[in-house]
């Protein structure tokens, strides 16, 4: 896809992803894109860093949950739900 038909698809809250990737959870590194939700494939607790820069960690998560929070970091301490992917 060109950058024009990218920049062409709206961005609204509700449209879905266009991408797509998944994450290693790592303690102090960015995702290499900004998650627009993350979707839990194993159930367990997730420690993010919001877009604005707060911590927050999300406890009981099930799998299949789809966490729509924009997010640019998932550190492993504090992280054990698995199988995670971004949605961007």
């Amino acid at each position: 896809m060109s950058q024009s038909q990218l920049t062409a698809i709206p961005q609204g809250g509700t449209t879905p992803a266009i991408d797509a990737f998944a994450i290693v959870p790592a303690d102090g590194v960015d995702l290499p894109s900004l998650a627009r939700a993350i979707y839990i494939g194993s159930a367990g607790d997730m420690t993010i860093t919001t877009a604005a820069g707060s911590s927050v960690t999300f406890v009981g998560l099930a799998a299949g949950t789809v966490l729509p929070v924009h997010t640019r970091q998932v550190p492993a301490t504090g992280t054990t739900a698995a199988n995670l992917i971004a949605l961007i």
